[in-house]
């Protein structure tokens, strides 16, 4: 690797089952298959020279192949259950690539379809910080809406007791006199080799695990039929610009 040329594995994991949006990741936006969006937005990055799926499905695998993704494996049932984590996905691939291709990367992007809206810029940008930091980890992340002074649970009879009192124990509540908070927004995580394969584990270095910041319209997740609809919607008023997306034919 140098500091301008690291090598990546942009990697697309896109599992066939969905138990609550059936087919998710062959559902269409505005033309385009949620794969397709993954697909077409990481080639828009200067530093994706290699980009695979990691799937159980061989409809996604053929969907995947339409955007010229390499299909170089199909993953084993048992990692694309509703049990199995991100961790043994990206492991696999390392032990796929290591062992029969006899070959490694740097990196890996870690891409889940879900999150359609992150681009190419989006992508640099995390390898840029990766390589600026040294990093670990570099994952995508989003403002939150609510600020945690003001969230908790409920208790069994309803009660709202612990949300109340935390937030009226601070001294200033206002809003605008909060700092920002953020959380994970699926639309990338980019991986350091070695370090996940010492660890075992994605998050297995915090203190080398950086947050890029993206706008809110690229954070939208799908994993609701309601999600899909607001994606679409966001997409029909132009709140997202897909510079990767074709023009679709009216």
């Amino acid at each position: 690797m140098t500091a301008t040329s690291p090598d990546i594995l942009f990697l697309i994991a896109a599992r066939g089952g969905s138990k609550r949006v059936p087919g998710k990741n062959l559902r269409k936006l505005d033309g385009l298959s949620i794969i397709g969006y993954k697909a077409l937005s990481a080639q828009k990055s200067k530093y994706c020279t290699t980009l695979a799926i990691s799937t159980d499905s061989l409809a996604i695998q053929e969907e995947a192949r339409r955007f010229g993704v390499e299909c170089p494996f199909l993953r084993p049932a048992e990692l694309a259950s509703d049990t199995a984590t991100s961790d043994s996905v990206i492991l696999h691939a390392i032990s796929h690539y290591e062992t029969v291709d006899q070959r490694r990367f740097d990196a890996i992007m870690l891409l889940e379809p879900s999150s359609p809206f992150a681009d190419g810029d989006d992508y640099d940008a995390a390898v840029e910080l990766y390589l600026a930091r040294k990093a670990a980890l570099v994952v995508g992340m989003k403002q939150t809406e609510v600020h945690s002074i003001f969230t908790g649970t409920l208790d069994e009879d309803g009660s709202a007791a612990r949300i109340v009192n935390k937030f009226i124990s601070e001294k200033t509540i206002r809003t605008q006199d909060l700092e920002s908070e953020y959380t994970m927004n699926g639309a990338l995580y980019l991986i350091d080799w070695d370090a996940v394969k010492t660890t075992g584990a994605i998050y297995g270095t915090p203190d080398q695990t950086y947050g890029l910041p993206m706008a809110r319209e690229k954070s939208v997740e799908i994993d609701t039929t309601f999600d899909l609809h607001f994606a679409e919607f966001i997409i029909s008023q132009g709140h997202v610009q897909l510079s990767f997306k074709p023009r679709t034919k009216k």
